[in-house]
C-alpha cells in the first residue's frame, strides 16, 4: 500500500474535563429509577439511542462507565441514525449518540420547546470501503466511488480494468436508513441519488458476510468495526475482505497517494472519508446524560476511540515513517 506506516502516540491526550460533576455520587446506597434525587453526573438510569455504525466502540465507553459508577445504568440501544435523532426529539431518550449535528429543522424543534441542547464532539470517525478479497481494484479514487454510488460505473472493468472478470458491481450498506449510505450521499455522491441496485444488508457483520462471499460487492462500513486490532471479531472481519485505500487526488501518480482509514490518517485528514462523532444532550441539568457525556469526552473516554482506531477528538498524532531499502 504506502511506503510507510502510522501509530498513534498516547502523548499529550488530556482533557481540561467537566468530570468534576461525576464527584457527587452517592456511594452508600443504591439508586432507585424512579427517584429524581438519584439522577446525577454518576448515578440513575437513563436511556440513550447510539447509532449503530459505532456498536462496538459504544459497548466499551458503556461497560467501562457503568463499572466506574456502580449506581450508573445506561440502557444504550443502537439503531439507525434517524431513529436515534426521532427518539431524542420527542423525548424518548434524553441522550443520543450519532455522526452529525442537528439539521436546523431538528433545532428548531429544540428552539419551540426552549432547550438549549448539549453538543460534545468526541471523536473522528472513517468510513470504510471493504471489497472481496479477490478484487485487484482496491486502490479507488473519489471520482471512482462516486461513479460506482451514483451508478454511472456499472461494471468493474470500467474502474481501472483490474478486476474485468468481476462483472456487474453490487453496492451495499449495513441497513435503511443508515448514517453511512446519508454519508455517501453528502459527501461522495454529493446529493446525487444512489445506485438503484445498491441494497442493505440488515447489519453490519452481514454486510462484511455479503462482500465476503460475492466477489463483485462493495461495501460501506463504520471504521470502528475493522480497526481495534486486538479484538478477535475485528481479526476474523479482516480475513474475510479487504479494505480499499482511497486517494483524495484526481489522478493518482502513485501507491502513496492511496491511503486506508489508519487513524493517523484520520487525524492529518489525508484520508477523505472522515465524519465526527457526537453527543447529543437534551438535558437541561446535569444528569446522568450530561456525567455519561462528559465520560465520553473525557480522558478515559478518548482513551478508549484511541485504542478502537477512531480519532479521538483532542490527541496527538505521530508518524512515524519506514523507509524501505
Amino acid at each position: 500500500m504506502t511506503p510507510f506506516s502510522a501509530r498513534w502516540s498516547t502523548l499529550g491526550v488530556s482533557l481540561a474535563l467537566v468530570l468534576g460533576l461525576l464527584g457527587s455520587c452517592n456511594r452508600n446506597k443504591p439508586i432507585d429509577a424512579e427517584d429524581a434525587e438519584n439522577d446525577t453526573p454518576t448515578s440513575g438510569t437513563i436511556h440513550v439511542s447510539i447509532d449503530n455504525t459505532f456498536e462496538p466502540i459504544l459497548k466499551s465507553h458503556v461497560d467501562t462507565f457503568q463499572k466506574l459508577y456502580q449506581y450508573a445504568h445506561v440502557i444504550a440501544e443502537y439503531k439507525p441514525e434517524q431513529t436515534a435523532v426521532r427518539d431524542l426529539l420527542t423525548d424518548k431518550v434524553r441522550a443520543i449518540v450519532i455522526a452529525r449535528g442537528l439539521r436546523p429543522g431538528e433545532q428548531a424543534v429544540f428552539d419551540s420547546l426552549k432547550i438549549v441542547p448539549r453538543i460534545t464532539h468526541v471523536a473522528t470517525d472513517g468510513i470504510a470501503i471493504i471489497v472481496h478479497p479477490s478484487n485487484a481494484d482496491s486502490l479507488l479514487t473519489m471520482a471512482q466511488l462516486r461513479g460506482i454510488f451514483t451508478g454511472q460505473t456499472k461494471q468493474w472493468n470500467q474502474v481501472s480494468g483490474k478486476a474485468s472478470k468481476l462483472g456487474a458491481i453490487t453496492a451495499v450498506f449495513d441497513q435503511n436508513n443508515s448514517s453511512t449510505a446519508r454519508y455517501v450521499q453528502d459527501s461522495v455522491t454529493r446529493g446525487a441519488a444512489l445506485a438503484p441496485g445498491v441494497f442493505a444488508s440488515e447489519s453490519n457483520p452481514k454486510l462484511i458476510d455479503y462482500v465476503a462471499t460475492h466477489p463483485n460487492a462493495i461495501g460501506v462500513i463504520g471504521v470502528n468495526w475493522i480497526s481495534d486490532m486486538d479484538d478477535a471479531k475485528v481479526q476474523s472481519f479482516l480475513s474475510k475482505v479487504r479494505v480499499a485505500a482511497i486517494s483524495q487526488k484526481a489522478t493518482p501518480m502513485k501507491p502513496s497517494d492511496y491511503v486506508k482509514p489508519y487513524q493517523a490518517y484520520l487525524a492529518t485528514k489525508e484520508y477523505p472519508l472522515r465524519r465526527d462523532l457526537y453527543v447529543i444532550s437534551r438535558e437541561a441539568r446535569a444528569g446522568l446524560g450530561t456525567g455519561f457525556a462528559s465520560f465520553v469526552a473525557g480522558n478515559q473516554g478518548q482513551l478508549i476511540f484511541l485504542k478502537s482506531g477512531l480519532m479521538p477528538a483532542i490527541g496527538q498524532v505521530r508518524l512515524v515513517q519506514a523507509n524501505r531499502e
